[in-house]
């Protein structure tokens, strides 16, 4: 296929976040932008070194760019983007070619694609419909309605896009990539695009929106949809309605009638979605090979468990009865300080700064898995991999428990490798200094990316899920940037646990920025505590925060946890039970982003 790379090879959705250099504003102000109408986006382009600055002093928009030139853009607009496939050598690109780099990570992070016989054409101009093309496809972007349909009703000269380019181009107009100067219901998709045009698509493609003049931006025109009348009531299209099922103060799991009944009440109310726990207490909760190998059992000795799978159980009996059901990774790499595998393993074991070991949940004694140690890494791995194998899941969830209490990491492994890396050094004895803060959560990132790929190549449609505190502490605490995981492309549904009694503080976590940037992107739902056993959490409070959620049009809600729901509470199950009924009077399907799921409109 000629031009910009349009194959997806699976759909996520990516977008990308930049650290910003610090750059003098003197040196952003060009002589030939004067009045320009791109210029506040160019300018904070060259601020952050996406596209550079002429030796002259000049910005020169009108430019035209080659494909080269192309391809080192992209590669700094997006340098974390994920790799998706792999390198190629180019019959055109000499090994010292000044863009063979760019070039490559162009490619092999699928913004571009190789001409026939791989060859790659670094000098020939770069066209509007493959400029646009190439960002809605390295994006992972996938049109939500017909292709053919939104091009013609979007501009007036649709019927010049080149075959093939059809449906990125689509995408990339649903998701306001496309800015059309001076005439936006023109495309002029066949003309050579110019330095301005590309940085007002990087602008676009980067959610920096304000810098772009609104009416220049095209937007899919929709036909009038006849008035409701007064007795109609406007409906969400899908809505997840989630619960967490767990092994800790709950017996729903422990037998199969107990989850025939507990599976029964769910349906009966509406409930629609299952994160049934298959990782906790040090122990997996299905037969597996990996754990009988590391930890000596392969499955969870307790009555009930032992000579059961669990997991098995659930998705046979979800999936008849019409749920999704996401296996929850609970303890991630945490575990009990008597357990097992603390025991067989206590060189992978990480500790704070004055030698201790030992973190305390609740009244229980917990241990933690070094997560930059390679074999505990690899452990880690291969039980989720083993999971998405085996089991036809439809997906599968984690949580902070991926990361790492930010206490830890002063084990002689993690301290040997910081030094390694930081001319002999040692880590601060501040466990949240920033830039220790930021060394360890970059490694757990990393394996967020080696672990969301390992799962595509097993299972492309197997929903990878997180379930996070806030950012700040997801960040700060347990070295989860999950705000970096979502925008690199490795969470595809996020429920965020908003465990706040204090409604304001409710509200206020919904309304952050992180949030609301993630909600245009992937299905963001909120997760509501409904209690503990220590715990009270009355009916009331749960009814406000469910209103406040599905006012502010969130993907859906979540509870923690099954038990709790009309247990461990001062009101009778019955009453409870009488409102999660009037929450979900209609069955409904959950969102899926990876069979078509549209962000919400407002």
């Amino acid at each position: 296929m000629q031009g910009i790379g349009l194959v997806f090879l699976f759909v996520f959705t990516v977008v990308i976040s930049l650290v910003t250099p610090s750059i003098s504003s003197a040196e952003t102000k060009f002589s030939d932008l004067q009045g320009h109408w791109a210029k506040p986006c160019i300018e904070s382009l060259v601020k952050k070194k996406i596209i550079s600055v002429n030796k002259d002093g000049t910005f020169r928009p009108k430019e035209t760019v080659t494909r080269a030139e192309f391809a080192s853009m992209i590669t700094k607009a997006f340098p974390k983007a994920p790799e998706v496939r792999k390198p190629i050598r180019f019959a055109d690109i000499p090994s010292r070619y000044w863009a063979a780099e760019a070039i490559r990570k162009a490619y092999t992070t699928g913004f571009m694609s190789s001409y026939v016989d791989r060859v790659f054409h670094p000098t020939r101009k770069v066209e509007r419909w493959q400029a646009i093309a190439s960002v809605a496809s390295g994006l992972k972007y996938k049109p939500n309605t017909n292709a053919t349909e939104t091009l013609k009703t979007t501009y007036t000269d649709a019927d010049e896009i080149p075959k093939g380019g059809e449906n990125a181009i689509a995408s990339a107009t649903e998701k306001q990539l496309v800015v059309n100067y001076p005439d936006v219901e023109k495309l002029r998709p066949n003309q050579l695009i110019n330095r301005a045009e590309i940085a007002a698509l990087f602008c676009q493609a980067l959610d920096q929106s304000e810098l772009v003049p609104q009416e220049y931006i095209a937007r899919v025109k929709t036909p009038p949809t006849p008035t409701p009348t007064p007795t109609s009531t406007p409906t969400p299209t899908s809505e997840l309605r989630g619960v967490w099922l767990t092994n800790i103060d709950s017996d729903v799991l422990f037998s199969s009638a107990n989850l025939d009944k507990g599976l029964q009440s769910l349906k009966q109310l509406n409930f629609n979605t299952l994160y049934p726990t298959v990782w906790n207490w040090g122990y997996t909760l299905y037969p597996s090979k990996v754990a009988k190998k590391v930890i000596g059992r392969a499955v969870d000795p307790e009555p009930g468990l032992r000579n059961r799978d669990m997991l098995k159980e659930i998705i046979t009996k979800g999936h008849q009865q019409g749920f999704t059901v996401i296996p929850w990774f609970e303890f991630g790499f945490m575990a009990p300080a008597d357990s097992d595998l603390a025991k067989r393993h206590p060189k992978w074991l990480t500790k704070r700064s004055n030698g201790t070991q030992v973190v305390k949940e609740g009244k229980h004694d917990r241990v933690w898995l070094n997560p930059f140690h390679p074999e505990v890494q690899q452990f880690i791995e291969d039980l989720v991999i083993e999971i998405v194998s085996n089991y036809k899941i439809d997906g599968i969830q984690f949580d902070d428990h991926f990361g790492l209490p930010s206490e830890l990491g002063y084990d002689d492994f993690t301290v040997a490798l910081y030094k390694k890396e930081h001319n002999g050094q040692a880590p601060s004895t501040n466990p949240l200094d920033p830039e220790w803060v930021k060394w360890r959560a970059e490694i757990v990132t990393n394996f967020m990316k080696r672990v969301f790929r390992a799962i595509k190549a097993k299972n492309q449609d197997c929903l990878v899920s997180f379930s996070p505190n806030p950012q700040r502490f997801s960040y700060e605490y347990f070295l989860a940037d999950w705000e970096t995981w979502e925008r690199q492309g490795f969470i595809e549904e996020l429920v965020l646990q908003v465990y706040r009694d204090d409604l304001n503080v409710f509200i206020s976590e919904l309304q952050q920025p992180e949030v609301q940037a993630a909600r245009r992107h992937v299905p963001v739902s909120i997760g509501i505590i409904t209690g503990l056993k220590d715990r009270f959490v009355p009916l009331k409070q749960i009814q406000e925060q469910v209103k406040e959620v599905r006012e502010r049009n969130f993907a859906g809600l979540s509870f923690f946890f099954y038990e709790s729901l009309w247990n461990f509470a001062d009101e009778k199950p019955t009453e409870r039970q009488s409102s999660f009924a009037k929450f979900f009077p209609t069955p409904i399907k959950p969102p899926n982003l990876i069979v078509g799921w549209e962000p919400p409109s407002s």
